[in-house]
């Protein structure tokens, strides 16, 4: 495991990178896909990082994601994905044994980390879901560095994946 400050470095040269990547950038599926090979592939304790879309006001589809399989559909409803669409706050989760409406889509996750995308009206695009083999894997900075992402997202593309006539 990194300690913070090389955490918090790497989180920052990672938004950099994102900033970058989608400065002209106008397909929101495109920057969904960026923002996740982008963290994906700095954080050797991300073991599943991928979006769950908002289709609907109840409904979150996958994708993209980087790692196995994830779970198709997730209702509002259910699990840690469902709680942070329905609440709009980050859920962090150090032991997923613990929570009794955790979906277990891998038997392997040990920690998640699911932080809404929110447009500026409030309403629910997306969340981002980070799942970690490691027990307690993701901390304050975690946290805060990718609600800062996620907001940025949220800013960037509000209107997700709406079409646009």
């Amino acid at each position: 495991m990194i300690d913070e400050r090389e955490r918090l470095g790497r989180y920052g040269a990672v938004r950099g990178r994102i900033e970058q990547l989608l400065e002209a950038e106008t397909d929101w599926i495109a920057a969904l896909a960026t923002v996740v090979c982008e963290l994906h592939h700095e954080f050797a304790h991300y073991d599943w990082t991928g979006f769950y879309r908002a289709v609907s006001s109840e409904l979150l589809v996958v994708g993209p994601y980087q790692g196995g399989h994830g779970c198709l559909r997730i209702p509002f409803s259910r699990g840690v994905c469902g709680a942070a669409a329905r609440t709009r706050t980050t859920q962090r989760v150090d032991q997923v044994s613990s929570r009794a409406d955790h979906i277990a889509c891998s038997s392997s996750t040990q920690s998640e980390i699911v932080v809404p995308v929110l447009a500026p009206t409030g309403v629910v695009l997306a969340v981002l879901d980070v799942d970690s083999d490691q027990e307690a894997a993701f901390g304050d900075v975690d946290q805060s560095e990718l609600e800062l992402i996620c907001s940025y997202v949220g800013t960037r593309f509000p209107l997700g994946e709406l079409p646009r006539i």
